[in-house]
């Protein structure tokens, strides 16, 4: 872990995050004052996200759970519930009392009752 090298010898792809810690600590740090080693926290996070990718795993496993979620999804998920139909105010009401008046032309339900 002491180098940024790769496995063929070449500059891994993490170099240039070794790179940045490395001049943290140059600007941050001498002998006598390591007191700004905190300063290079976030660059030192950086570089090992680069070497393990956690957090990079992480997010294409929580992406890969919404997807499969969403594709197992039907419409009849989408639809709206018994709860929120009835909040409209339509059901279990007179039609006076929503001001719904029947066409003329269409015979009534009773009218069919009543033969």
């Amino acid at each position: 872990m002491a180098s940024g090298y790769g496995l063929t010898g070449g500059p891994s792809r993490c170099f240039p995050f070794w790179q940045e810690v490395l001049a943290c600590y140059v600007v941050n740090t001498n002998a006598d004052d390591e007191s700004g080693k905190h300063k290079c926290k976030p660059v030192l996070e950086d570089y090992y996200e680069c070497l393990h990718h956690k957090k990079e795993a992480a997010k294409i496993s929580a992406l890969q759970a919404a997807y499969r979620r969403r594709e197992a999804e039907t419409p009849r998920d989408q639809a709206p519930s018994a709860g929120q139909i009835r909040s409209l105010g339509l059901l279990d009401r007179k039609d006076e009392e929503v001001d719904i008046r029947p066409a003329a032309v269409v015979p009534k339900y009773e009218a069919n009752l009543q033969k």
